[in-house]
């Protein structure tokens, strides 16, 4: 896990599966999905970790971007899948003066027009192996991906998976990779599903919050096995899936707990100390004798859960599904208009006639303010015309919008202007709720 990148990315909450949400798993055909899902060994995900070990001891004790022990562990992790019928590419770049590699790997089959895409950052840091940081992620999805192999699995979306180079830089390689992805390539990816740090020695179970539909899918799988989970904070922003994010591209993950100490009640909630969840983070002590067996076990399996379920079916929305932007966005003093958005997607059709739009605005005098929706083919619907005279602080509502002649899927903008001057303010949240 990256350290130096604390880029603030929109969090939009919501289905968001442009694909995956071609919706939400109907619950039968999830529950099918859920038990084809296999087993994956653990002492499987182990050797993979060993081997990641022996690398970095080979080669100067690390694994990091730009060092041999990083190429040669790209060329495991490759050699692996090309042996099972994995298509595979080796992206190339440049950071620091060195070059970095991206491995992408495709299962044949699937609709190509909806990927589920599964990806773990491979590389370490100079000072250690990165056994846990981030070996774990890394040998899950390989291990998953064999398992695809092992089990013939032919989902209705395509899978693909992605080992990234350079995230301890600051996300590199993932960064490369989305951005060289045509805008219609991006589309096609319906779901990125990130795993660093999942075997801590000291573990928490964190869920990503980001899109509501996998988060959902790692919650019930974890509630199903009397598993608690926490929503993931420590690390938002700092792996590999805020490269995807930030491309509109819905995301989710799972995480075990870096640099962090656990609390009292966490360590009542899930066992442990009351230290770092993984003391040897970013250290020389990141070796195999740093992973929790239980930990890794438990989200590899969840690991293909996802996968399976989220790969395959058709899929609807759930009622009540909620589009919701809470990054702060400043309103000049008598200035240009702003826009807070979020992007829609997975929602079949046209918009309904009775959108919930809802409002947070923090201003000293909302009477200076227009309020506007704006849909993605660019019409406005007005919820609040400049009104002089209200003298009240902000715009705390819901508006019920007829959007019926609109597309739903798309980028919608709430779109706020002061017209006067002297008051400030700025746009605190911004909701779309579907029925």
């Amino acid at each position: 896990m990256n350290l130096t990148v604390r880029k603030r990315v929109l969090t939009v909450a919501g289905v968001a599966l442009a694909g995956l949400l071609a919706g939400a798993v109907p619950a039968a055909t999830a529950e099918q999905a859920s038990a084809a899902a296999p087993d994956i060994p653990v002492a499987n995900v182990k050797q993979h970790l060993a081997d990641l070990q022996s690398i970095a001891t080979a080669n100067g004790g690390n694994r990091a971007h730009g060092r041999a022990g990083y190429k040669a562990s790209v060329d495991f992790v490759k050699a692996k899948l090309d042996a099972v019928g994995y298509t595979t590419t080796l992206q190339q770049f440049s950071s620091n003066g060195r070059t970095g590699y991206n491995l992408i790997a495709d299962w044949p089959g699937g609709d190509p027009d909806q990927i589920l895409m599964a990806g773990a950052h491979l590389d370490s840091v100079t000072s250690g192996p990165g056994i846990n940081d981030n070996g774990s992620g890394s040998a899950a999805i390989l291990e998953t991906a064999l398992a695809v192999a092992r089990a013939g699995h032919q989902p209705d979306k395509h899978l693909r998976f992605g080992w990234w180079g350079a995230e301890e830089l600051g996300l590199v390689g993932s960064r490369y990779y989305v951005g060289n992805l045509s805008s219609a390539e991006r589309q096609k990816i319906s779901g990125y599903l990130n795993f660093d740090m999942i075997g801590s020695p000291n573990p928490g179970y964190f869920v990503y919050d980001d899109d509501p539909v996998i988060e959902k899918t790692f919650k019930d799988y974890f509630a199903g096995r009397g598993i608690p989970t926490e929503i993931e904070t420590e690390g938002d922003g700092r792996s590999d899936h805020a490269s995807f994010k930030s491309a509109g591209i819905p995301v989710g993950g799972l995480f075990t707990g870096a640099s962090r100490t656990k609390t009292s009640a966490q360590v009542q909630k899930w066992g442990g100390t009351r230290t770092a969840f993984d003391r040897c983070y970013h250290s020389s002590c990141d070796t195999t004798s740093n992973i929790s067996d239980t930990a890794l076990d438990r989200n590899s399996d969840a690991i293909a859960h996802a996968v399976w379920t989220l790969s395959s079916g058709a899929t609807t929305p759930p009622p009540g599904t909620v589009f919701e932007n809470t990054t702060d966005v400043s309103i000049p003093d008598n200035g240009p208009a702003v826009t807070s958005s979020v992007t829609v997607s997975g929602i079949p059709g046209n918009a309904p006639a009775d959108l919930a739009v809802g409002v947070d605005i923090i201003h000293t005098w909302r009477g200076d303010l227009v309020v506007d929706l704006v849909a993605p083919d660019g019409s406005v619907y007005n919820l609040k015309p400049y009104s002089a005279p209200d003298s009240a602080d902000n715009v705390q509502a819901t508006y019920t919008v007829n959007a019926a002649a609109e597309t739903a899927a798309g980028t919608w903008k709430l779109r706020v202007q002061d017209r006067a001057a002297y008051d400030t303010g700025y746009i605190s949240s911004f909701r779309l709720t579907f029925p």
